[in-house]
């Protein structure tokens, strides 16, 4: 079965502690995007929200279907006929004092289709940098993907990366999206030969949308988001402050990969 060819484009922000801010960032963002001809937009991970402490998410995160930042999500899906990949947004959890960090995915009706909480939680000690996202986070436990009109897309977050089992788990996707706000120090050392070591072994396209550059947080985040094809090959960069990366999802390209490299079809494990 052969699917058509799709623009995907990848939003890389340096988000802020305002809200409002960050969504009339998106908003210019996703325009551009759809006016290039994207029929698929990634945001970042953390897009909406990056506090200056890690507790002030908590007062922010949404329920199912209600609140700024989902409204906004649904509203510009539809208003731009695009699928929008929500990168995350703080959601209720059922424990106290903890949200769930949520991926959500609407359609171009502006209806949403999927939701993926994250699942691999991050944590990072070195010298005076140190980081533990279970302290406020609770962790999903769901591997989710959805059909788009150029195939499977496969979800996951940030720290997810690390974990190839979870790609394996998805089964076999055209694309592969991971929204994503790297530290400085762990993207340089290890975001783009992950990245590519994902696209290669899974034979598909993988999209990256991070966050890149210095938020008021004092955090420093790594960028370079980017497009790689199912040969392992960087179509796209952006290594940092606040743009977009756009490229084309070739399935005919893909398949032919596929067929003369069988890797897929050769697995034994």
């Amino acid at each position: 079965m052969t699917h058509p060819v799709a623009r995907v484009a990848a939003i890389q922000m340096v988000s802020t502690p305002s809200i409002a801010e960050n969504i009339a960032t998106a908003k210019r963002l996703i325009a551009d995007a759809a006016q290039q001809g994207a029929s698929l937009v990634l945001l970042p991970e953390y897009w909406a929200f990056m506090g200056l402490h890690e507790n002030d998410k908590l007062g922010l995160a949404e329920q199912i279907d209600v609140g700024p930042i989902q409204t906004f999500m649904a509203e510009t899906a539809r208003e731009h006929q695009v699928w929008l990949i929500g990168g995350t947004l703080p959601m209720v959890a059922k424990v106290a004092d903890k949200v769930l960090n949520t991926m959500m995915v609407y359609n171009p009706a502006g209806e949403r289709v999927k939701r993926y909480d994250k699942i691999h939680l991050f944590s990072f000690t070195k010298g005076m940098e140190s980081y533990d996202e279970a302290r406020t986070i609770v962790e999903g436990t769901e591997v989710t993907t959805f059909d788009a009109p150029f195939g499977k897309v496969g979800l996951s977050v940030c720290y997810d990366l690390r974990f190839p089992e979870l790609y394996r788990a998805m089964g076999d996707c055209t694309l592969i999206v991971v929204p994503a706000a790297f530290t400085y120090t762990t993207g340089k050392a290890h975001w783009e030969i992950l990245l590519r070591a994902r696209a290669i072994e899974n034979q598909c396209y993988v999209l990256a949308s991070a966050q890149g550059g210095r938020h008021q947080n004092g955090r420093t985040t790594w960028g370079h988001s980017m497009l790689i094809d199912p040969w392992g090959e960087v179509k796209a960069v952006l290594p940092e402050g606040e743009g977009l990366v756009i490229g084309d999802i070739e399935p005919n390209y893909l398949s032919g990969i596929r067929e003369n490299l069988p890797a897929l079809k050769h697995r034994k494990l």
